[in-house]
């Protein structure tokens, strides 16, 4: 009787221990970013470039995939390396014809995805994985590097042969596999270029914006980052109107590709927030003053870069971005796919973002929330379909 009187007193003071633990939990102020979504459009799932510089091609093709959503064609697993493949063979070449004058690595364009689509097809990634060299994640750091010493020999002769561009394809398909002249899917055989054609996508209904004031607005012009060695064309507008673009663009049910800088130290990905903080305010609520004014600078932007609630954003102007720009603070870095909107705990606009780092060590399992400052200021540029441009801003660029 005793034993048993013993054990429901541990039992009543367990329960109780818990029951005040779970009081002081709640009690707890939310702390970081909550995100409620506004809206969310269709999309595939996330995948991973891993050790690969072509975070152009996945999210270049992550925008197709969810056209192909949009447009009621369900939903397609389209090929990163048969994209990467292609444009490694064109951009040897016009390295060789300008002498080794350009950028040559694995980095690319969205515009690169679109030009692969039209003159060369699409594959499916069962067709063409991409990885012949061992393993099962892509990983080009022994690539990028054979490929650049061989079109460097290439260029060094001097005088060019007849077989560069055979023992050059040579080392593309020793790596990526042999280029998928056909292929079997879902029981239909095909060409790249017939699958291409079999999806239905028209490529030139897609066009690409960007934001800067060293070129006229509203008309075209090759925007001068590393990576665009294709020259592809973006029209210019302002900042004000590339954000209209955007929000019109996901309210009438279209994603956007989103090429932007992520070497920002408020883009911090695991947490799951891209945010442009101003260092110079001092929100000191909850914060005591005495301390606060007792830390360093630097202690200061440490203190607000924990992004342990909402921070007081940079107001970000044209004029801001383009200095950004000029001075290579806003560089090329990554290529991601915007999904969707939605907003944090004080109502501030927010966009959902995709990635293609994998679903691991991220607080959205390969997804994140950028803010509209953070678009504002870093956005390189995007690649929308054309009827998701406002008509006003539209009849500006003769579309």
């Amino acid at each position: 009787m005793k034993k048993i009187l013993f054990t429901a007193i541990i039992m009543a003071i367990a329960l109780n221990v818990l029951a005040q633990e779970k009081k002081a939990e709640e009690k707890k102020p939310a702390t970081g970013y909550k995100f409620t979504t506004v809206k969310e459009l269709k999309y595939t799932p996330v995948k991973n470039q891993s050790r690969s510089g072509t975070c152009w091609s996945f999210s270049g093709l992550s925008f197709l995939e969810s056209e192909l959503l949009r447009l009621g064609k369900g939903e397609y697993d389209l090929s990163e390396m048969f994209v990467s493949r292609d444009n490694y063979e064109k951009k040897a070449d016009k390295y060789v014809r300008l002498h080794g004058t350009i950028n040559f690595a694995g980095g690319g364009s969205f515009e690169d995805v679109l030009e692969t689509f039209r003159t060369a097809g699409t594959v499916p990634e069962e067709a063409y994985s991409g990885i012949n060299y061992g393993g099962t994640i892509h990983d080009h750091s022994e690539l990028d590097i054979v490929t650049k010493a061989y079109i460097d020999a290439v260029i060094k002769g001097r005088k060019l042969t007849k077989a560069w561009k055979k023992g050059f394809n040579g080392i593309l398909d020793a790596y990526y596999g042999n280029y998928p002249e056909q292929f079997t899917y879902k029981g239909n055989s095909y060409t790249p270029k017939s699958f291409a054609q079999s999806l239905g996508l028209n490529m030139d209904d897609y066009t690409e914006i960007t934001s800067f004031t060293h070129h006229p607005f509203y008309k075209p012009f090759i925007i001068e980052i590393p990576d665009n060695y294709i020259w592809g064309w973006n029209y210019n507008v302002t900042i004000d109107e590339l954000v209209e673009i955007i929000d019109n663009s996901i309210e009438k049910g279209y994603t956007v590709a989103w090429g932007s800088d992520v070497s920002e130290r408020g883009f911090q990905y695991r947490k799951g927030v891209a945010v442009v903080p101003d260092m110079e305010a001092t929100s000191l609520s909850g914060t005591d003053r005495d301390r606060w004014e007792s830390l360093s600078k630097t202690e200061r932007e440490t203190e607000i870069l924990k992004l342990d609630k909402p921070v007081t954003e940079l107001k970000i102007t044209q004029e801001l971005r383009q200095e950004a720009f000029d001075n290579y603070e806003t560089t090329d870095d990554h290529g991601m796919h915007i999904v969707g909107i939605a907003k944090d705990q004080n109502g501030a606009k927010f966009y959902k973002v995709k990635n293609s780092w994998g679903t691991d060590g991220s607080e959205y399992s390969g997804f994140f929330f950028v803010s509209e400052n953070y678009v504002r200021y870093k956005t390189i540029n995007i690649l929308i379909h054309k009827d998701a441009i406002p008509a006003n801003i539209k009849s500006k660029l003769g579309l």
